[in-house]
């Protein structure tokens, strides 16, 4: 079920279509960190993977808490966008040799899952905010606030110095 289908009639229905969403994405970026943890050769790269695998399941936690105060059941849907990511992540990943490359080439995978998750958190704080739903907001705002911090890590890494080994 995509966002335009006749299921979704009203915000709430997309708020929680799209919280199924978030849901399903974290538990596959979840089971994904450790592959690039294994990847990883810069040391600092390979700490901050690890500190978000913590992180994630920290965020699922708080996404459950959400359905929870939601009174909706916990569950996650399909989401093509999070699994294209995820898979072109692991098919440059695996095409790369150099080890420094690799690096920069997870940080960019990295990154490009962190930008669709920022999307998500914000769009579903404004819509629970327009829903009277501040407490689930509340709750979001925190994943949306780790989100932006290791989208923001990563391209200090990036800049700082995996970028200019890979040059």
């Amino acid at each position: 079920m995509g966002f335009f289908t006749k299921d979704i009639k009203t915000l709430n229905d997309l708020f929680v279509h799209t919280l199924k969403d978030i849901y399903y994405a974290e538990q596959r970026i979840a089971k994904n960190l450790p592959d690039m943890i294994e990847k990883a050769t810069d040391p600092g790269l390979k700490n901050g993977f690890q500190t978000h695998l913590s992180e994630t399941k920290g965020q699922i936690t708080r996404l459950e808490k959400v359905f929870q105060m939601h009174g909706v059941e916990v569950q996650g849907v399909d989401c093509p966008a999070i699994d294209g990511i995820l898979e072109e992540a692991s098919d440059v990943a695996g095409d790369v040799d150099d080890k420094q490359v690799l690096d920069a080439a997870l940080i960019a995978a990295a990154q490009a899952v962190e930008h669709y998750e920022i999307t998500r958190y914000g769009t579903l704080i404004a819509w629970a905010k327009k829903l009277g739903r501040d407490d689930c907001a509340s709750v979001l705002q925190q994943n949306l606030d780790e989100e932006k911090a290791t989208d923001e890590k990563l391209n200090a890494m990036a800049l700082r110095s995996v970028n200019e080994k890979a040059a």
